[in-house]
């Protein structure tokens, strides 16, 4: 059956709808993929973008050159996008694993260049065509671009809510590829008629295909084997959640967590981090009715809270619940923890922890700042004035705060910029620091309305580390962690970071450069 030109237009306006959503679902892919892998989520997502449109601009300059057989023309682009795009992630993994540092980036960066180009050949051609069915240039050019500007929204949201969830990024990028060559052979298949030995260019399709399936179907597992070589020990958990890529390891009795690649921590010394983040700000105040913990789903420092009998009520908020739930089914975080998410004191809220505390009116005697440390922007507003402010407003009067600071010996500007910030919002400031053998010496800020006398801080539970005679001895900075910080032989004067002036992400990425 032959198509008359209006029923192939529509098809062409179709296709691109289609062909648009891939597109601008591969373009945040390769961002998230940035993201994971190289870290900084605004500035990958920044690069990407930039040279996926700077790919489309170089592409549709290319088009100029595509004047005959052109839906053949535009059957192969999609060839090419699903092979590239729909490989993408998976050897992306593999060369992260395998390659020199700094080939994942490279590689990244000339994938997204290469898919947008692509991209940017695909519009063009398709309105040249709509123009050689009869379409007046104008209405054929609207009418694709319509469908193309369309399809982006519905990719990004796709991408969002659906593929990486429900797919994650391996699967997601087989999955858009073989969407781009279903298109490519209805097309070739719907206007045969205009295609001289389209046969052949069929058969090179089903190769592609079975290529493509293969991946979607087997491609995830082999990137697991990528990304165990990326981990020390071998892994035995591994899930992708909404927020972030959870991975589970364990060799000798060492269970350690990974969240997006980094180390939360190692049940071989994790004691020595939450009795230190847990133990002296619970002396510090007189009462434990209301505890609130920011962060710390694995229940780690909710085991060490319950130790105390006066304990009336812990509220968690961490916002992923796959988290939360790990921590609560799994048989190695289980032991860790001691169930202690599931005592009956215990509520979680899977909430943003800035938006609880604008929302939230209760007051607490103490609170845990348990967060992953600033490494890109939406960490960063969790170790601002304004959020720290907002923890003041929320403990008692009498009542006082710990927050993790990262490490005043890998990141001393990073740590005292903390405390700096900390201090800006008229609190009174304590600064500790512990070794810790999987993380080496990392830092916390004790902060409270009330005077902090470290001589009076006791340890009056069971811990496996931490005494009351120790404490003390963990205020003491060695002069080169200490906040007397020179640069060029002058000494430097930390701001405190805000919300308008973000600059602890670029302390942080400076810091742990060479680490």
């Amino acid at each position: 059956m032959q198509l008359n030109a209006e029923r192939k237009s529509h098809l062409i306006y179709w296709a691109s709808g289609i062909v648009s959503i891939c597109g601008i679902v591969f373009e945040v892919l390769f961002g998230a993929l940035g993201s994971y892998i190289l870290g900084d989520g605004v500035k990958q997502y920044t690069l990407t973008i930039s040279l996926f449109l700077t790919g489309m601009g170089i592409g549709a300059s290319i088009s100029e050159k595509i004047t005959k057989n052109l839906i053949l023309s535009f059957v192969w682009i999609e060839f090419m996008v699903a092979l590239v795009g729909g490989f993408s992630s998976f050897t992306m993994f593999g060369v992260t694993a395998l390659l020199p540092e700094g080939s994942e980036s490279l590689f990244l960066y000339l994938v997204t260049f290469i898919v947008g180009a692509l991209t940017g050949v695909e519009l063009p051609v398709l309105i040249r065509k709509a123009n050689d069915l009869g379409v007046a240039l104008n209405k054929s050019t609207a009418r694709v671009l319509f469908s193309d500007y369309a399809g982006g929204l519905i990719g990004g949201l796709l991408f969002v809510f659906l593929l990486r969830p429900e797919l994650g990024m391996v699967k997601s990028a087989f999955f858009v590829g073989c969407i781009n060559l279903a298109v490519a052979l209805f097309i070739l298949w719907m206007f045969r008629d205009e295609i001289k030995g389209y046969r052949k260019h069929g058969f090179v399709g089903i190769i592609i295909a079975i290529l493509m399936v293969g991946g979607l179907f087997f491609g995830e597992e082999l990137a697991f084997t990528f990304e165990q070589k990326l981990y020390k020990d071998p892994i035995i958990y591994m899930d992708e959640s909404q927020y972030q890529t959870i991975v589970l390891t364990k060799e000798q009795g060492d269970t350690r967590l990974y969240l997006n690649g980094g180390l939360q921590f190692s049940s071989t010394d994790e004691h020595r981090y939450h009795e230190v983040l847990v133990h002296p700000v619970m002396s510090q105040v007189p009462k434990h009715d209301e505890i609130l913990i920011l962060g710390g789903g694995d229940g780690l420092a909710i085991r060490e809270l319950l130790k105390y009998d006066d304990v009336k009520n812990i509220t968690l908020v961490d916002l992923d619940p796959a988290v939360v739930e790990l921590a609560n089914q799994n048989f190695h975080l289980l032991n860790l923890n001691e169930g202690a998410l599931k005592n009956d004191k215990v509520k979680v809220l899977n909430k943003d922890a800035f938006e609880y505390l604008e929302n939230e009116k209760k007051t607490f005697d103490v609170v845990l700042i348990d967060l992953p440390d600033p490494n890109n922007e939406s960490l960063n507003k969790l170790y601002t004035k304004e959020f720290y402010s907002l923890v003041r407003n929320h403990l008692n009067p009498k009542g006082a705060m710990m927050v993790q600071a990262t490490s005043p010996v890998f990141a001393p500007k990073v740590y005292w910029t903390i405390n700096k910030t900390l201090e800006a919002t008229g609190l009174n400031t304590e600064n500790f620091h512990v070794d810790i053998p999987s993380f080496g010496n990392w830092g916390f800020v004790m902060a409270s309305r009330m005077p902090i006398r470290t001589d009076e801080l006791q340890v009056s539970v069971e811990t496996k580390f931490l005494t009351s005679e120790m404490i003390i001895g963990l205020t003491y900075f060695g002069k080169d962690e200490d906040n007397d910080i020179m640069e060029k032989g002058k000494a430097l004067v930390l701001e405190p970071n805000t919300l308008i002036n973000p600059h602890l992400i670029e302390k942080y990425e400076e810091a742990w450069t060479y680490y």
